[in-house]
């Protein structure tokens, strides 16, 4: 069933957020700073929630012809048509110009979801982990579970590690890869609670791959912070973010085995927390190595707009009108 009009003006409803002021002073500051002449079309998009985009990860798992009949009717198309680099077969989505947001769907016990609703961009970082079959997989902080998913939309790894700090947060995980993903295969993915800074030293070399999808400061959801107190605390605690993210980072290396990779990523502009922490690792870790991503960037920007001006192992989509996808910065690293 698709959104009918009633429903809509239901959702138009719920987007009529209020901007919180203190958060967006505090943004506007930084990121002219940061991001230039940029930042003001970056700002115009995620201060108006109306013109947000979502796509449609199809579930491999769950049969669907009538489903891309229906996206396809409703104005959407394939997602990643350039000539990626990695581009599995079996990972499809739907993705369209116009803004709005396809009906979620609700988890029924023992029922398989069709899709997954998401931001566009979250499969970019997902696409260059490059997961092959076979492969030993951890994802370091998986919550809610959609890059999970897509990892499993990609490949059957031979082990799928998916770890997640925060108990509230390890429930909505197990509960978004059981609507997901269908026995045997559910077999290989262990799912845990783990401090994600101990794991290289719990777990050391045992992986072929690692996604750190790490904790962030989320600026499109903090600019709508209703409780005032709240984001004022958030902002002061931001500057411990990238300390955090650098733990992470240096487990998720202890983690993985030599040859090795791993990529990195946040939905946040903040270059302390983006840059900043891949280069303090670069830094300070002498077996680890940055591996080019631009590649993958050509092929995809019909659909994503990137901040110039980076590494080659590093992208930054930058939310614009029409293309309201990200934030979202992906860095990759390979362990010699």
């Amino acid at each position: 069933s698709f959104l009918s009009p009633k429903l809509e003006n239901k959702t138009k409803g719920k987007l009529q957020k209020r901007i919180c002021q203190v958060v967006l002073d505090h943004f506007e500051k930084q990121y002219t700073a940061e991001l230039g002449n940029a930042w003001s079309s970056v700002r115009d998009v995620l201060t108006s929630p109306l013109c947000w985009q979502h796509s449609v990860l199809l579930n491999r798992f769950s049969p669907r012809a009538e489903l891309e009949n229906g996206l396809r009717v409703q104005g959407y198309q394939p997602a990643f048509r350039g000539g990626l680099p990695y581009l599995p077969a079996a990972l499809r989505c739907y993705i369209r110009r116009t803004p709005g947001r396809f009906p979620a769907q609700k988890h029924r016990a023992g029922k398989l979801k069709e899709y997954y609703l998401l931001n566009a961009a979250s499969l970019l970082p997902v696409l260059a982990l490059e997961v092959k079959d076979g492969e030993s997989v951890l994802d370091l902080c998986a919550a809610p579970g959609g890059k999970s998913v897509a990892i499993l939309q990609c490949a059957c790894p031979g082990r799928f590690h998916c770890n997640e700090y925060d108990d509230l947060r390890a429930r909505w995980l197990e509960e978004t890869i059981e609507s997901f993903i269908p026995e045997p295969l559910i077999n290989v993915v262990t799912v845990s609670k783990l401090d994600g800074r101990h794991i290289g030293d719990l777990k050391p070399e045992l992986y072929d791959k690692v996604l750190v999808d790490a904790p962030c400061s989320n600026d499109r959801s903090w600019l709508f912070s209703s409780d005032i107190h709240q984001a004022t605390l958030r902002l002061i605690q931001r500057k411990e973010l990238s300390y955090l993210q650098f733990h992470l980072l240096r487990s998720a290396v202890k983690a993985l085995r030599p040859g090795g990779s791993l990529v990195y990523s946040t939905c946040t502009l903040s270059r302390a927390e983006n840059s900043g922490v891949i280069n303090l690792i670069l830094n300070s870790c002498s077996n680890v190595l940055p591996v080019d991503i631009s590649g993958m960037g050509r092929a995809v920007s019909q659909e994503f707009a990137f901040l110039g001006g980076l590494q080659r192992h590093e992208l930054l989509v930058l939310p614009e009108r029409g293309r309201a996808w990200g934030p979202m910065y992906v860095a990759k690293l390979r362990k010699i």
